[in-house]
């Protein structure tokens, strides 16, 4: 395993996919005293988003190719995508309103766009496509499995989450990851644009 890839991929990952921010989200979306309930889908949305990012991380530049578009405008466009998300991580404020309601939130809102979004699924095809070898490729699916693992824990302590991090907490987590968001998405535009250019 390439440990610098696996932690480069992880940051990436973890500020993008926001598990506290999620699991506030998700303790929002599930009634409180049903622990089965949230417990299931927990689980559920992070095999979902997992299975997700992995399979359209490694084949989804495959079909880009197909469709005559070429890694580097993937680049420059999920980079802007990217920076949308973050510009929105930054300005714009939450509601999280707790719900009675017994419902399956696993494929949506939790998986997709939550968890395994335009966003993450971008970044995954991006992360994939920078691996040279089959270590890079491991190591990229393993820091993805580490953090629907985290999101996962998350989840299910959610309860636990929202009490210790609070609204103002989850606040200035929210806003700082979005700054940092916003810078991966511009070197994700440069690095494409540069590419264009040699070409």
């Amino acid at each position: 395993m390439d440990i610098a890839v696996y932690l480069n991929a992880m940051i990436a990952l973890f500020v993008i996919i926001d598990p506290i921010g999620a699991a506030l989200i998700f303790h929002s979306l599930v009634p409180v005293d049903d622990m089965r309930h949230r417990i299931k889908m927990a689980i559920k949305a992070a095999v979902i988003s997992s299975t997700l990012l992995i399979l359209f991380g490694n084949f989804g530049e495959p079909l880009l190719h197909k469709l005559g578009i070429s890694i580097d405008a993937l680049r420059i466009s999920g980079g802007i995508l990217l920076f949308y998300t973050a510009f929105h991580m930054i300005t714009k404020d939450t509601e999280h309103t707790s719900t009675t309601e017994r419902k399956d939130i696993a494929v949506f809102p939790m998986s997709i766009p939550m968890l395994a979004g335009p966003g993450s699924l971008t970044l995954a095809i991006l992360l994939f496509s920078k691996a040279s070898d089959n270590q890079g490729t491991l190591s990229i699916i393993l820091a993805i499995l580490t953090i629907s693992l985290g999101t996962l824990v998350m989840m299910i302590l959610s309860r636990y989450v929202k009490k210790i991090i609070g609204r103002t907490g989850d606040d200035i987590l929210r806003r700082f990851l979005g700054v940092v968001l916003a810078a991966l998405a511009i070197q994700f535009i440069h690095d494409g644009i540069i590419n264009m250019v040699q070409v």
